[in-house]
């Protein structure tokens, strides 16, 4: 038998592995009744686990990119109430798959109301959660969801600029009557390093019209391959990507170190893209990347 094969912790490991799996794979398919079963089979054997929470909030998220809004708001307030049951016997961020569970699940629940036209009622109950999970690693991706409700047409806050790599940087302030792109990013994020060339585009195109780009980054205690690192070895690994992706035709991006500035603008998903116009003022706000005709239709709207 497997279980004879394989040890306990990993045997626990790979069941952990296949139930999230499993469950993603049904939702890519938008076979609900085949994610249902695997989660009910994994809890029949295995009981409420932060990873059987994490599967259920992909049903949650599956059901709402499907438009199923009563299925996703289903899913998603029964995975925040046994995420909040879980709670009473470990703290949020003592594993990786309970996070992600509850963040997506409050997510999931204020982005069904935002459809169903309750708006604000939507932005008072992320309001109510950034509160109550603001010392946690969810506070960002909370933030990110208040902002897509409310950031647009307002002010874009101010950056922390104290640490940097590459060009130094100037004020939002002290940048007012030009256009600035803002692009959050990660030394680890792929995708990020696919919008480099659209970035030194984009660039070219604008540098005339006063565009200025700024990729604001942060440092995440490790570096190539999981690497554990201090803050002075990672911030010369930062150097080195930005180096090597970010300065495509001789661009000198300029890089603000800043977890602060991550959580302020919400950007739990990188990259996040924020476009301010000549007056300070965030006309896009868009987490995940944009291509080069997206971005410069966007560009274009701001005069």
């Amino acid at each position: 038998m497997l279980s004879k094969l394989i040890p306990a912790g990993l045997l626990a490991a790979v069941a952990w592995a296949n139930v999230i799996s499993d469950v993603r794979e049904a939702v890519d398919h938008n076979n609900f009744a085949l994610g249902d079963a695997a989660i009910q089979k994994y809890r029949a054997e295995n009981g409420v686990t932060p990873e059987m929470l994490e599967a259920l909030s992909w049903m949650a998220r599956g059901a709402l990119g499907a438009k199923q809004l009563d299925k996703a708001d289903a899913y998603a307030k029964e995975t925040q109430r046994l995420a909040l049951e879980e709670l009473k016997k470990r703290r949020l961020d003592a594993e990786e798959h309970l996070p992600i569970a509850l963040g997506a699940a409050i997510e999931v629940h204020a982005q069904v109301m935002n459809q169903e036209g309750e708006h604000n009622q939507a932005v008072e109950f992320l309001r109510t959660e950034l509160a109550a999970y603001r010392t946690t690693s969810i506070r960002t991706r909370i933030q990110k969801n208040i902002n897509l409700l409310t950031l647009e047409g307002k002010p874009a806050p101010a950056l922390e600029e104290r640490e940097y790599v590459g060009a130094a940087p100037t004020s939002l302030a002290a940048l007012k009557g030009k256009p600035v792109l803002l692009f959050f990013w990660a030394h680890w994020c792929g995708t990020c390093k696919q919008e480099a060339p659209i970035l030194a585009e984009i660039e070219h195109e604008y540098v005339n019209k006063g565009l200025v780009v700024i990729a604001p980054t942060q440092r995440y205690g490790y570096v190539a391959q999981g690497d554990e690192a201090g803050p002075a070895e990672e911030t010369k690994y930062i150097d080195q990507v930005r180096r090597r992706f970010y300065s495509v035709d001789g661009l000198n991006i300029s890089a603000p170190i800043s977890e602060a500035n991550f959580k302020n603008y919400g950007a739990s998903t990188t990259p996040t893209i924020v476009l301010i116009d000549r007056q300070g003022i965030v006309r896009v706000y868009h987490p995940g990347n944009l291509t080069l005709e997206e971005l410069r239709a966007a560009i274009n709207t701001l005069g």
